[in-house]
Parts: C-alpha cells; sequence; structure tokens
C-alpha cells in the first residue's frame, strides 16, 4: 500500500539537495554494530527507501545505503530502484575526513554526519579542491546534480 503523503512513510536518515534546494538524493546509514551485508537490514532498508521515492512528489534520482564497510549508490527511475551502481568502500571515502576511521567504531549518528562532510565537500569543496571519489561521482552524474547544494538530516 501505497501512503498518501511523505508524512505518512518514514524518513530517510538525511537527503542531498541541489542548488536549488531539490531532493536529488536520499540516505539510509548504518553504524556499528549494525551493516547492511545482512539481507534482512539491507532489505528492509531498501523498503523504506521504495516507500519515501514513491511517494515523493518528484524523481528522486538517487538513494544510498552506508555501512561502515561500504557505501552503495542506487538509481531510482521513478518506478524501480537498481542494483547498486557503484559501491565505494566507506573507509577508503571516509577516512579523509576522519584519519581514525579504520581503527575505532562508527556508530550511526557519526557515520551520517561524516558521509554528509563528504558529500558537502563534492558540493563545494570545503575542504578539498578535489574530495576522495570525484571522478566516479562524477562519472555517475551525481557530482553535477550536488554541486553547490547541501544536505539535510530528517
Amino acid at each position: 500500500m501505497l501512503a498518501a503523503n511523505l508524512e505518512d512513510v518514514n524518513r530517510p536518515d538525511f537527503v542531498a539537495l541541489d542548488k536549488n534546494g531539490q531532493i536529488v538524493l536520499i540516505a539510509e546509514v548504518k553504524g556499528f554494530p549494525f551493516n547492511f551485508q545482512e539481507t534482512k537490514t539491507k532489505t528492509y532498508a531498501i523498503l523504506r527507501l521504495v516507500d519515501y521515492l514513491q511517494t515523493a512528489k518528484i524523481v528522486i534520482p538517487f538513494a544510498m545505503l552506508v555501512d561502515v564497510d561500504k557505501i552503495q549508490i542506487l538509481k531510482w527511475d521513478g518506478n524501480s530502484l537498481s542494483e547498486p551502481i557503484i559501491c565505494l568502500n566507506t573507509a577508503d571515502v571516509l577516512s579523509y575526513y576522519e584519519p581514525k576511521f579504520r581503527d575505532k567504531k562508527i556508530f550511526s549518528l557519526y557515520l551520517k554526519g561524516l558521509t554528509e562532510a563528504w558529500l558537502r565537500d563534492l558540493a563545494y569543496n570545503w575542504k578539498s579542491a578535489i574530495p576522495p571519489f570525484t571522478k566516479e561521482m562524477a562519472e555517475i552524474d551525481l557530482l553535477q546534480l550536488i554541486k553547490n547544494g547541501t544536505t539535510k538530516i530528517y
């Protein structure tokens, strides 16, 4: 059953907005001790994302699953969510923002913050001229959408 409006569905952990304030990506984040390698956890997260995407009044082109092992980005075409179009090692991406990423337990709230820091760095280069995996984000057309945008936690 499709919800009547966005207030009736579980919200994603955070969204990325383009320069006009339109949502271009929604994300689910699971920090220690959870991860999306557990089938049940991943299935539930995908169902939540799809419910939100179907209820949105606009087509939100990307969804993201983030855990301490992987950052998976999926595409939404307005009807179905793809398999991951890119899968990055989370530590390879986020240790730029937390140098001890590989050496400590990263819980959900901190993982959200680090992921948002990376996306904001991609959007307006607050930390570096070339943030981690800029080329890969450009190749899937996500970089162009988030350029000069921001993120927002729900």
